[in-house]
């Protein structure tokens, strides 16, 4: 004699209404904080050789959910490597902003210079 199985929770489809007049917002740079209750993640946009940037969105979700974008960003972005190529992080410096505003060949930059 077989034991029942517990019905499966049926799933249900959620639409997302995209607002005709959503605008996309591009950043480079990102502040993460959080509290036992939220994450928050600061999305800013910081142009080469200016001192200031602009924040361009501020985005805040519980832990578990701040846990399940991490898992579902580590997919695609194995997916992205598998489609285009590894994603090489540059090497060390001692200001990870180096490695966004600093031109190769520019003072400071030792994977531009050349031998000779």
């Amino acid at each position: 004699m077989t034991e029942p199985t517990p019905e499966q929770p049926k799933q249900t489809r959620i639409s997302i209404d995209l607002p005709k007049d959503l605008k996309p917002a591009y950043a480079n740079v990102a502040f993460i904080n959080y509290t036992p209750a939220e994450i928050v993640l600061d999305f800013a946009q910081v142009l080469p050789r200016t001192p200031r940037g602009s924040l361009m969105a501020r985005v805040i979700m519980s832990p578990i959910h701040a846990k399940l974008l991490h898992a579902a960003l580590g997919q695609n972005l194995a997916n992205f490597e598998r489609q285009f190529g590894e994603i090489k992080i540059p090497h060390a410096r001692s200001n990870i902003a180096d490695h966004f505003f600093r031109f190769p060949g520019e003072p400071g930059d030792e994977e531009g210079k050349q031998d000779g």
